[in-house]
């Protein structure tokens, strides 16, 4: 069935199924699963975007910084780790993130430095302004709506102008990348 994240009603599958399965693209392994909204938490069209991120932290030569919001299966957020980069991984979904982690330890990647955040995207990037904090790269892939971990709205037209301004505070004086999708 087709649909989108406001219409989770699950899949129809002419047999049984594995409940999950390894799948893998080059360095990077991942479960995919049928999920209720319909995909497989792993969107391979993102594919390009993983290889040009890893490419540009491979190219700088120095250490990177790197910010993925709405991490969700942390399939960009371990592209970037593999490439050398030290990655805050943020996600308001404690399910998303500990397959994000269990994606991490299947591909090999546990000794990666990778920051784990349960937060809502807005409120972690409003406190690590406050924090002085840079990151060289940032990945995000926010939903057109969604929840924070607390209750907190998110509507992409209202929530996505304030979230930019805030992580361009973020940007170090000779940032790499910004990947938005």
């Amino acid at each position: 069935k087709g649909g989108n994240e406001e219409d989770a009603q699950g899949w129809e599958t002419r047999r049984a199924i594995e409940p999950r399965w390894i799948m893998q693209y080059k360095n990077l392994k991942f479960w995919a699963q049928p999920t209720p909204f319909r995909h497989m938490g792993v969107f391979p069209e993102q594919a390009n975007h993983w290889d040009w991120i890893a490419d540009r932290i491979r190219s700088a030569h120095r250490p990177v910084r790197v910010l993925s919001l709405f991490g969700y299966t942390g399939l960009a957020t371990l592209a970037a780790a593999g490439a050398g980069a030290e990655v805050t991984h943020v996600d308001a979904s404690k399910k998303a993130i500990g397959w994000a982690r269990e994606n991490q330890a299947i591909s090999g990647m546990d000794k990666k430095p990778v920051r784990w955040i349960l937060d809502d995207a807005l409120k972690f990037v409003q406190r690590e302004v406050r924090r002085d904090v840079r990151y060289d790269g940032f990945i995000l892939d926010p939903p057109k709506f969604g929840r924070g971990p607390k209750g907190e709205i998110w509507k992409l037209e209202e929530s996505l102008p304030i979230l930019l301004q805030q992580c361009r505070l973020l940007l170090t004086k000779l940032p790499l990348f910004a990947v938005l999708t």
